[in-house]
């Protein structure tokens, strides 16, 4: 009986023990059992101490052992993992030592994934795009394959929700896949649309100035990164759109995107923009689908369907910037018919919309220099120059980047400005004012 007894008990120690010393990893819970908590909660106590400090060199043993025997211990197991195995990558000069390390940095993103895949509002699709951007800084010979998989994957499932640095990383990445491998192309194209779509929607939900700043800088980098790829000229753009945009005619969200990105590529002469902007007008009219409509029209000649859709883009415009490019635009139209004085009355508008616009006033200079004949005086004519001259001055106080057009324009009219003594014998002298007549009817000083 005493031995049975005996064996018995001996069963039951064993079997306590064994409960009682359980890692996390073991059982699932969060820093284990017995001395393997004892042992999980004093190397998070020891490795955490290190780190503050910068210590990430011995920061590194307790580390370790909590992230292989209590995995679920903290979130911090994950965020310090990274800091302290990057310090060792950044150290490492023996490659093999380099790649231990860098598989490590992946497997804790890997780990996080498993273990707090949701945890505090950071969803694993953003941890995998984390992953990603380390992934193409650490490794020593990226597949950009695979970290093209993830990025998308991850931008795509986030969407504005995305870190600026993921959504910088992943067209960067797509722009090298494009460079080795010509059919991902339209991809590639897509990708910036996306990717610029998000951007541009967490600028507008991004609470923070420096937040709202990092997104900007972003969406300037996407746009340097697609007009640099080369994916993209205007005769490229056609033979993608072309016949997809007639299959697409009733896809709205598919028109808009052939008109948005052949419009910033300048490819306002192709079919495929036209035949995109009035499909899309037609479903739900934008001012960037107004605007195509309008080039369409002044291509065919149809200069009153021209300005009438530029004046449906100035009503739709959501700000004065864009309102005052289109009643330039306008303008141009009625200018290159000789309709001067309708003309002017658009470029007007233009200023008015956007005071610093400097268009405008150089081209109300090219209508008033375009017909100065309005006296039979020669020397009278001639002073229509000092009024085109006036409005050029104008334009290079307004608009530094247009001063170089304007002093250029400048030089060539002032040579053609009336001499002293022919105004002299109109009883005319420097200072004097001198009212334009004709349709332009606005008064200038000689000089």
């Amino acid at each position: 009986m005493k031995i049975k007894m005996f064996a018995a008990l001996f069963i039951l120690s064993v079997g306590a023990t064994s409960t009682f010393a359980q890692k996390g990893v073991e059982d699932g819970s969060k820093y284990g059992h017995g001395t393997d908590s004892i042992n999980c909660l004093k190397n998070l106590s020891i490795y955490s101490e290190y780190v503050k400090t910068g210590n990430f060199k011995d920061a590194y043993l307790p580390w370790k052992a909590a992230f292989d025997e209590c995995p679920l211990a903290q979130l911090k197991t994950y965020t310090n993992g990274v800091k302290i195995v990057k310090w060792f990558l950044e150290n490492e000069k023996d490659p093999a030592k380099y790649n231990t390390y860098f598989d490590e940095l992946m497997k804790v993103y890997d780990q996080r994934i498993q273990y707090f895949p949701t945890y505090q509002n950071t969803p694993a699709a953003s941890v995998l795009g984390m992953k990603a951007v380390d992934y193409m800084q650490y490794s020593k010979n990226p597949d950009i394959n695979q970290a093209y998989s993830w990025l998308s994957e991850s931008v795509n499932k986030m969407k504005e929700n995305s870190e600026f640095y993921i959504l910088q990383t992943f067209m960067d990445v797509s722009a090298q896949k494009f460079k080795n491998d010509e059919a991902h192309r339209e991809q590639f194209i897509q990708d910036y649309l996306d990717a610029s779509k998000y951007t541009e929607e967490a600028i507008k939900i991004a609470t923070k100035e420096k937040d709202k700043n990092n997104y900007k800088v972003v969406k300037e980098n996407l746009d340097a990164f697609f007009i640099n790829s080369g994916a993209a000229n205007c005769d490229m753009l056609q033979s993608i759109y072309g016949d997809k945009v007639e299959q697409n005619k009733t896809n709205l969200e598919y028109l808009k995107n052939v008109v948005s990105v052949m419009k910033m590529l300048k490819c306002t002469e192709q079919e495929a923009y036209f035949n995109a902007s009035l499909y899309a007008h037609q479903i739900s009219p934008t001012a960037e689908t107004a605007v195509g409509c309008a080039y369409m029209s002044y291509k065919k000649g149809d200069m009153d369907a021209a300005v009438k859709f530029f004046d449906q883009a100035i009503q739709l415009a959501e700000d004065n910037v864009k309102k005052a490019e289109n009643a330039y635009n306008a303008a141009v139209v009625l200018f290159s018919i000789k309709s001067y004085s309708k003309a002017r009355q658009y470029a007007q508008k233009a200023i008015e919309y956007n005071g610093n616009y400097g268009a405008p006033y150089i081209l109300i200079a090219q209508m008033y220099a375009s017909s100065p004949n309005w006296s039979d005086e020669s020397a009278l004519n001639r002073c229509t120059y000092f009024l085109a001259i006036d409005k050029l001055q104008r334009a290079k106080n307004v608009d530094p980047s247009s001063a170089e057009e304007a002093q250029k324009l400048i030089n060539t009219y002032s040579a053609h400005t009336p001499k002293a003594e022919d105004l002299f014998f109109l009883n005319l002298k420097k200072g004097d004012s001198v009212t334009i007549g004709g349709w332009i009817g606005e008064s200038t000083v000689i000089r």
